[in-house]
């Protein structure tokens, strides 16, 4: 029996379909008041509990082979310390002790290229850089390094057989949570996104991700981890697809980055007075100007992973959108 925690994510609804194709019989982790779309019609069971609740781990563990860890909090939006202190750290200890407590055969933490310690412009990021909560960008980021770590300490510890894996920026279909990217998509088609700014991005397609995150289930060794990358992208690069693939004409008009980030600090407070998920604030336009050439070739070679073209990505990301009637038309 396999379990997926945060199964109704992007990743986590990919990853519970990658499963089943497999015929792994998988136990999905799901949270009281969940959107369940994501898995609708798949043969999974179901258990109700939440990674910052022990007892509620612990019944949903019992017989558990392996625990895909994917559940959390992600974000660009600043002022969140505290939820994400309670559940990327304090749930991940949680789940540890739950894989103890149930003896778990193994556990796969899903961590993030956040998490790891940016090296300078025109230095590759592989797995020699570590894991630092004081050299990564944002909350997010240093939420997911200090869990990382702690991860770490653990296995050390003995009696803990866990891999790690880190996604860069996941893209394609079954994006029924809307993912930042996704917004973006959303944004574009319906014209709301006036302009952008220069920047590069790595891009990779959830499937591939869900697949790499099998394969390290089965492959990976204990207290590594492995950077699960695609194609670094230019923001005029994914403008002009994204044009290619709605028929919209891209935004002409360019920003410079530091008036961006400027307005991406006051951006904020607007997304968060509309109640509506940010694309733009501060946070993105740094992680847009930061170092994003990212290297796989660990996980290439010890795990066989392997990354689709990204256009094929975004084609299918917006598709899966048109068909699910969540791509808007502009008037």
């Amino acid at each position: 029996m396999v379990i997926v925690t945060g199964a109704t994510g992007h990743i986590g609804n990919v990853l519970v379909r990658e499963l089943l194709a497999r015929n792994i019989p998988v136990r999905a982790l799901i949270l009281p008041d969940d959107d369940k779309r994501p898995l609708e019609g798949l043969n999974i069971e179901t258990v109700v509990g939440d990674v910052t609740d022990l007892e509620s781990l612990k019944s949903a563990f019992t017989g558990a082979d392996i625990v895909f860890h994917l559940a959390g909090i992600v974000t660009i939006m600043p002022g969140m310390a505290a939820l994400l202190e309670r559940v990327n750290i304090g749930g991940l200890r949680n789940i540890i002790e739950a894989c103890r407590v149930c003896s778990v055969r193994r556990l796969v933490y899903t961590s993030s290229i956040h998490a790891v310690a940016e090296p300078p412009h025109g230095v590759v990021i592989d797995e020699s850089q570590p894991f630092a909560p004081d050299r990564v960008l944002g909350d997010y980021a240093r939420s997911k390094a200090r869990a990382t770590l702690l991860l770490l300490e653990e296995i050390r510890k003995g009696g803990l057989d866990a891999v790690i894996c880190c996604p860069t920026g996941v893209i394609g279909p079954w994006d029924f949570g809307i993912s930042n990217v996704g917004q973006l998509i959303i944004d574009f088609a319906s014209g709301y996104l006036k302009s952008y700014v220069s920047g590069a991005y790595d891009f990779v397609d959830v499937r591939d991700v869900a697949r790499g995150l099998i394969l390290a289930s089965k492959l990976g060794q204990s207290g590594r981890h492995y950077i699960l990358s695609g194609t670094q992208v230019q923001v005029p690069e994914l403008m002009k697809e994204l044009a290619l693939n709605t028929g919209y004409p891209a935004p002409s008009f360019k920003i410079p980055a530091v008036i961006a980030r400027a307005a991406g600090v006051l951006a904020s407070v607007y997304y968060r007075l509309i109640r509506r998920k940010p694309v733009f604030t501060a946070y993105s336009i740094d992680v847009l100007r930061s170092n994003s050439l990212v290297s796989s070739a660990r996980a290439r070679q010890e795990l066989g992973f392997n990354s689709r073209p990204w256009q094929e990505s975004i084609r299918d990301h917006i598709e899966w959108f048109r068909v699910q009637g969540m791509l808007p038309a502009r008037h």
